[in-house]
């Protein structure tokens, strides 16, 4: 058997299982009799730990690990199994999404959650979209508000993480993701204070996030980087959507989607209003438009810390800038 790991310092986030344990969960799943060809550990992602696993007698499947659960923090728990707990909702979107062949959260050959899930056809949107004139990237984004306007249009009985914990409201629901976010922070060693000045007032200004009475399922992940394009197609084509651990239900303004479609408005991504439809435009919706982007800030200030990628400093800046606008 070929295993192929990235190289990564000892100390890095993510971390390798072994050729041993692979050979193991693949046999748990497939068999004793199962052969492995080659086993090659995949980039792009942050968070979990991807193989590419090539079978002697059966198609290629992907092998995804969460971290131990002692190096998850609390605004990032358990997003395997909540991804996992999402797929009966993302029915509408199931024939871009690979299919799960085995999930086992037991620990018992390895201690850390996994899926292995069928191949995706296509090639990653970060290495294909670039070989497009500019001009056709609007075909991309199109397709980008197709699919989170069938997200967003599953509808649920509670808001917060399809995994649960659950909650009677949305401003509940938001408060608790924002406490955890701000205590994140602090254990890192990083200033949570402009973080908590955002929770002051969500608190004070409960009534306009409780205007939110239709909980909505966010995909909460969606963008480029986590879809797959046709290498053949004349204009840029998705044929698959991945990475659904970050599922809630919510509010769709405050999906990551939104987020990075309103953010450099003009030029190709208007396409994707074009599918989408608008957001509502009153006073309490752009105050709440501002609370969902410093909510973003806050993970995106994690993300940086965690992975040494990006200025971390830079996040305080914008940060600054949303409880300017709050007034």
């Amino acid at each position: 058997m070929e295993f192929q790991l990235r190289e990564r310092d000892a100390s890095a986030f993510q971390q390798p299982v072994t050729a041993q344990q692979t050979r193991a969960i693949a046999h748990r799943v497939f068999g004793e009799e199962a052969q492995l060809g080659a086993v090659v550990e995949l980039g792009g992602g942050m968070y979990n730990t991807t193989y590419r696993i090539e079978l002697d007698q059966a198609p290629p499947v992907i092998l995804r690990l969460a971290p131990e659960p002692a190096r998850q923090n609390r605004s990032e728990r358990r997003l395997m199994r909540n991804e996992y707990a999402s797929v009966p909702f993302l029915a509408p979107i199931a024939h871009l999404m690979p299919q799960v062949l085995a999930a086992d959260f037991t620990h018992e050959i390895v201690a850390r959650d996994y899926l292995v899930q069928t191949v995706l056809p296509g090639v990653p949107a970060p290495d294909h979209l670039g070989t497009y004139p500019r001009e056709a990237w609007s075909n991309l984004f199109a397709q980008m508000g197709e699919i989170a306007r069938r997200v967003h249009d599953v509808r649920g009985e509670r808001f917060g993480p399809v995994g649960g914990p659950l909650f009677s409201t949305w401003g509940e629901a938001l408060l608790a993701a924002m406490e955890d976010a701000a205590a994140d922070i602090d254990d890192v060693g990083l200033d949570s204070a402009d973080l908590r000045q955002v929770i002051t007032a969500i608190d004070k200004n409960r009534a306009m996030l409780d205007e939110v009475t239709q909980a909505r399922l966010l995909h909460g992940d969606l963008w480029t980087v986590n879809v797959m394009l046709d290498p053949d197609a004349k204009e840029p084509q998705i044929t698959g959507v991945f990475d659904c651990d970050r599922t809630m239900w919510g509010d769709p303004a405050a999906d990551w989607t939104i987020y990075m479609a309103t953010r450099r408005r003009g030029g190709e991504r208007e396409a994707f209003w074009q599918t989408y439809g608008k957001l509502a435009d009153t006073p309490a919706a752009q105050w709440r438009q501002l609370v969902y982007t410093a909510r973003h800030i806050s993970a995106i200030r994690l993300e940086r810390h965690r992975t040494g990628q990006g200025d971390v400093g830079q996040t305080y800046a914008h940060m600054r800038e949303v409880l300017d606008a709050m007034g």
